[in-house]
C-alpha cells in the first residue's frame, strides 16, 4: 500500500516540494520487512527523508539504529539524513535494526532510497530565500520571573517551525514541569506554539527548567529534529540574610592591642549567588555598657575587631553588642537581619598582689619548732582562684639560717608563716625578716619604675626559756692507757647551763657502763677507774669505750651525752696462731700456709718472726722446716718422707716488739686429696676408713634380716606340715640336681642331697654334704648352689674318698629316697609359685 505526500491542504503545495517527495509503499504481507521512500536525487545534511510507521511492525523496541552512518532513525520512526547525499539513478538501500533486549527479538526493516521521477514545478522567488534565512526553529532563550503576579496563564513565548509554511504542524513540550513535578507548570497551543505558565514559581525551588519542544504533522510525521528550551527563572530579591547564630559569645583579653581580632559572624541568603541580592554587608548597630567605642566590624567578613586598648576586666567584664546584616550591598531597600555578639573580656595578670600592712611583729618561744607564729594577707583585683589571683611568698632577707618558712593557704591566699628550725634566745633574741609575693602567673605588663614585687618587714621577737643544761657536744672524750691500776682518775664529761655558759650546780650521773669499768663523780663529772682496763676485750670496739651521762640542772631538766673513753694500747698481748690443727695431703701437698694474729694495735704487731720451737728428743728440725711467706704468714714443711699420722709441731711467733707466743700446732699427715677426705679418717697413717652408714643403710639391714627370718620360719613350717601329710612327688624331679660352684676363683663342681642344703655350711664333714671335685672349696669364698634341670647325675665322690656313691651312699645310708624325694618336692612345691618359672630356672644363691 502506497502514501503519498498531501498536496491538497493548500494551494501550491506541490511547487513548495521541489527539493523531497517521498512515497512509502507498503505491501499488504510484506508491509514491515521494505518500506521504499521516492527522494530527490540530492539531500541536505539534516534533512527529512520520511517516516516509518514502527508500531505497525514491532511493539517495542528499546535499540533502534541504521546500518548506514548516513542516515538516522529517532524513536518515532523519523529518517533524517546526516550528510549531503548524491543519489544516481540506481537504488540506495540500507536497513532500520529494531532489536528488544527483554525477549531477545530482533526486526530488520529494508529501506529502498529510490530518485523520484515525477517532476514538480519549482518556484525560486527572492521571498522564499529571505524566508528560509529566518529559521525559526531553534533554541530560543526565555525566562520568567519568580513569584510573579499574573495573571495566569501568563505568556511566555511562540515556538513556531518554518516547515509550518509546508505542512500543517502540531505543537508539544515534555520535561520538568510538564509530564514531570512540578506538572502542569507549562503548556503549550498545538496550534499556533504559544507558550504558558500556569502558577508562580519559586526561584529558590527551582532555577530553571529544561523542555524539549516537538513539531509534528497531523498523521505523525516529525519534520524537525526536538527542541531543547530552558526556561530561567529570574531571581526576586525575597529572602531576608539570616545569620548562622542567634547569639555569638567571642573571649578577648583585656588591655590587648587594637586591631586585635575578637571572632567573625557570618550570614547566608539563599536568593541568587553573584547578585546584589546576595551581596551582604554587617555592621555593628550597639554597644552595651554603651562607654567609648571599644569594637568595630569588617562590613564585608564581619570579623570584629577592637579599636581601643582601654579594654579593663576589672571595670567593665562583659560588652554585647546588637549587629545587623543587609542585603543589596548595605542599600537602605535591601532586606536585613539584626543578631546579638556577647563579648567576654578575658583577665590577665595586670593588678600586682600588694600587702595589707607594711610591717608586722610577731613573738616565739625559744626552741619551738613546726609552729605557726604570723599570718599574712595581701590584695588583688584580678579574677578570684586564677593564677593570676594566687599569691606565692617568699622570705628574701633575714633567713639564712634556715630557721623559718612561708607558704600561701590556698583556702585565704593569706601567707602563713612557720618556725621549723628552733631559736635560741641565748644568740638572737630578735629576728627581722623581709619578705615577698607575687602571683603565680607572671605579671603580663612591661617592669615600670616601681617594682613588680610588693614586699613587708615581719620582726620575730625570740621569748627566753628555761631549758636546762646543754650536752654540747654530745660525744666528749677521754684517754686512759690500759692496764691502768684501778683508781685511776680522769676528766670525765661537761655539760653547760646555756645561759650562764658555766658548769656549776649541774649533777652528773653514770647511766650505761657495760663492763662496770668506771665511776662517775657526781659533782664534777669526773671518771675513776674501778678496775683494770683491757684494750682487747671483746665489748671494746675500735679502742674506745663508751659510757652514757645525765647531766641534771637546779630544776630538774636534763640532757644525755656519751664520754668515749679511748684506751691506749699496751704491747700486752704476743700473736698467736688461730689455726691450731693443720691437714697435709701427703699425696698432692708437701706443705701447709699458718698465719698468727696480734689483737694488739698494729704498732705493737706484725711484721712478726716464726720459729721452730725445740723440745728435748723430739727432731723437731730434722722433721720440718719454716719459710716466712709475709708479714704475717709462713710456710711449714715436712722433711725424709715421714709417715702418715698426727705430729705435734711447737711453733714460736715473735712481734716487732719481740713479745713472743709458742702455739703447740697439730700436723696431720694423711692419704688423701683433701683436707676434707682425712676428717673421716681414724687412722691417718694406714687410710683405714671408719664406715659410717646412715639411716636408710641400718633400715635394708634390718628389712634383710626380718626377711631370712620369714623364709627361715616358711621353710620350717613346710617340712612339719610335709611329715604329717604326705604329698604328690613331682615327674621332673629325676631330672633336677643342685651344683654347687665357687664364684671368686674357678673351682670343682659339687653336688648334694636336699636336706644338707639349709643345715649344713660348705667345707664341714657333717652328713648329707658332698665333697669337692677335684682340690676343694677355700675358706672364706663363695659358693654357688644351682638347680640344674634334665641331667641324669649321681654323686660321683664325697669329701675324702676316691669311691663312687650313690645318692643313698652319700647321705649315709641311713635315709630312702623316698624321704629324700620327699623333702624336695616339699621345697620345691613352696619356692615355685613365689619365684616364678622364670627365677626357678636360673636363680642362683650366693653364700658369703
Amino acid at each position: 500500500m502506497a502514501s503519498d505526500r498531501p498536496t491538497r491542504s493548500r494551494s501550491g503545495a506541490l511547487c513548495r516540494q521541489l527539493l523531497l517527495t517521498l512515497t512509502i509503499l507498503t505491501f499488504a504481507c510484506d508491509a514491515c520487512k521494505k518500506v521504499t521512500l521516492h527522494v530527490p536525487s540530492k539531500l541536505d545534511a539534516g534533512k527529512f527523508v520520511g517516516r516509518v510507521n514502527l508500531k505497525e511492525c514491532f511493539q517495542s523496541a528499546n535499540l533502534i539504529h541504521s546500518s548506514d552512518p548516513d542516515f538516522q532513525i529517532l524513536e518515532d520512526g523519523s529518517v533524517y539524513t546526516t550528510n549531503v547525499i548524491l543519489l544516481s539513478s540506481e537504488e540506495r538501500k540500507f536497513t532500520i535494526l529494531l532489536s528488544n533486549t527483554d525477549n531477545q527479538e530482533e526486526e530488520k526493516i529494508l529501506v529502498l532510497l529510490q530518485h523520484q521521477t515525477k517532476v514538480l514545478k519549482k518556484r525560486h522567488s527572492r521571498e522564499k530565500v529571505l524566508r528560509r534565512a529566518k529559521r525559526r526553529w531553534a533554541p530560543i532563550p526565555c525566562s520568567m520571573q519568580e513569584n510573579s503576579l499574573g495573571p495566569f496563564p501568563l505568556f511566555l513565548q511562540q515556538i513556531q517551525s518554518d516547515t509550518a509554511q509546508n505542512y500543517t504542524i502540531f505543537y508539544s513540550i515534555r520535561g520538568p514541569g510538564v509530564d514531570r513535578e512540578p506538572i502542569n507548570l507549562f503548556y503549550v497551543e498545538r496550534d499556533t506554539g504559544n507558550l504558558f505558565c500556569t502558577r508562580p514559581v519559586d526561584r529558590e525551588q527551582y532555577e530553571s527548567f529544561e523542555l524539549i519542544a516537538f513539531a509534528t504533522t497531523p498523521d505523525g510525521y516529525t519534520p524537525e529534529l526536538p527542541l531543547p528550551l530552558v526556561i530561567r527563572i529570574e531571581d526576586e530579591n525575597d529572602n531576608y540574610p539570616i545569620f548562622t547564630e542567634t547569639t555569638y559569645i567571642f573571649t578577648v583579653p583585656e588591655n590587648c592591642r587594637v586591631g586585635s581580632t575578637v571572632g567573625q559572624v557570618c550570614a547566608t541568603d539563599k536568593d541568587e549567588p553573584d547578585t546584589m541580592h546576595t551581596r551582604l554587608k554587617y555592621s555593628i548597630i550597639e554597644q552595651l555598657p554603651a562607654s567609648a567605642t571599644l569594637f568595630s566590624m569588617h562590613p564585608t567578613t564581619g570579623v570584629i575587631t577592637t579599636s581601643s586598648s582601654q579594654l579593663d576586666r576589672e571595670l567593665i567584664d562583659k560588652y554585647q553588642l546588637k549587629i545587623k546584616v543587609q542585603d543589596m550591598d548595605g542599600q537602605y531597600f535591601g532586606l536585613q537581619t539584626t543578631s546579638t555578639c556577647i563579648i567576654n573580656v578575658e583577665d590577665v595578670n595586670d593588678n600586682l598582689p600588694t600587702f595589707t600592712r607594711t610591717s608586722y611583729v610577731t613573738s616565739v618561744e625559744e626552741n619551738r619548732v613546726d609552729v605557726e607564729i604570723l599570718r599574712v594577707t595581701v590584695e588583688d583585683k584580678d579574677l578570684i582562684n586564677t593564677a593570676n589571683w594566687r599569691a606565692n611568698y617568699t622570705i628574701l632577707k633575714g633567713n639564712e639560717n634556715g630557721n623559718f618558712k612561708i607558704v600561701t593557704d590556698p583556702r585565704t591566699n593569706e601567707g602563713v608563716l612557720y618556725v621549723v628550725k628552733p631559736l635560741n634566745y641565748e644568740e638572737r633574741q630578735q629576728v627581722n625578716l623581709q619578705i615577698g609575693v607575687v602571683n603565680e602567673a607572671p605579671y603580663s605588663k612591661e617592669a615600670s619604675s616601681r617594682s613588680v614585687m610588693s614586699t613587708a618587714t615581719v620582726t620575730v621577737n625570740v621569748k627566753n626559756q628555761d631549758e636546762g643544761p646543754e650536752c654540747s657536744p654530745a660525744v666528749q672524750t677521754v684517754q686512759i692507757r690500759e692496764n691502768a691500776p684501778p683508781g685511776t682518775k680522769s676528766d670525765g664529761y661537761k655539760a653547760y647551763d646555756p645561759e650562764t655558759k658555766s658548769s656549776s650546780g649541774i649533777r652528773y650521773k653514770k647511766l650505761t657502763d657495760p663492763k662496770g669499768w668506771v665511776t662517775v663523780d657526781e659533782n664534777s663529772g669526773s671518771i675513776t677507774t674501778f678496775r683494770s682496763l683491757d684494750r682487747e676485750t671483746e665489748t671494746i670496739r675500735g679502742g674506745a669505750y663508751n659510757i652514757t651521762i645525765l647531766a641534771s640542772g637546779k630544776d630538774g631538766r636534763t640532757c644525755t651525752g656519751t664520754l668515749g673513753i679511748i684506751l691506749e694500747d699496751v704491747n700486752d698481748n704476743g700473736p698467736v696462731i688461730p689455726k691450731q690443727t693443720v691437714v697435709i695431703c701427703k699425696t698432692v701437698m708437701s706443705s701447709a700456709d699458718i698465719s698468727a694474729v696480734d689483737p694488739d694495735d698494729p704498732i705493737n704487731g706484725p711484721p712478726f718472726d716464726f720459729s721452730l720451737e725445740s723440745v728435748p728428743d723430739a727432731g723437731i728440725e730434722r722433721m720440718w722446716r719454716l719459710t716466712k711467706i709475709n708479714d704475717t704468714a709462713a710456710r711449714l714443711f715436712y722433711k725424709n718422707d715421714l709417715p702418715f699420722g698426727p705430729y705435734q709441731v711447737p711453733v714460736r711467733v715473735r712481734d716487732r716488739h719481740g713479745l713472743s707466743v709458742v702455739t703447740p700446732l697439730k700436723v696431720i699427715l694423711c692419704d688423701c686429696v683433701t683436707e676434707n677426705d682425712c676428717a673421716l679418717r681414724t687412722d691417718p697413717r694406714t687410710g683405714n676408713g671408719e664406715v659410717r652408714l646412715g639411716k636408710w643403710a641400718i633400715l635394708a639391714i634390718l628389712l634383710g634380716i626380718a626377711l631370712l627370718f620369714c623364709i627361715l620360719f616358711t621353710l620350717v613350717c613346710g617340712a612339719t606340715g610335709t611329715a604329717k601329710q604326705p604329698k604328690a612327688f613331682p615327674d621332673d624331679l629325676a631330672q633336677q640336681n643342685l651344683i654347687v660352684s665357687n664364684t671368686e676363683a674357678p673351682g670343682d663342681d659339687k653336688m648334694c642331697s636336699t636336706n644338707g642344703f639349709t643345715t649344713h655350711t660348705v667345707g664341714s664333714s657333717a652328713q648329707g654334704i658332698c665333697g669337692t671335685l677335684g682340690s676343694g672349696v677355700k675358706n672364706g669364698g663363695q659358693e654357688t648352689i644351682e638347680m640344674v634341670k634334665g641331667g641324669h647325675q649321681t654323686l660321683e665322690s664325697c669329701r675324702g674318698t676316691g669311691h663312687h656313691h650313690t645318692l643313698d651312699s652319700c647321705r649315709g645310708g641311713h635315709v630312702e629316697t623316698d624321704n629324700c624325694r620327699y623333702t624336695y618336692s616339699e621345697w620345691h612345691n613352696f619356692t615355685q609359685p613365689r619365684l616364678g618359672e622364670e627365677s626357678i630356672r636360673g636363680h642362683t644363691l650366693v653364700k658369703n
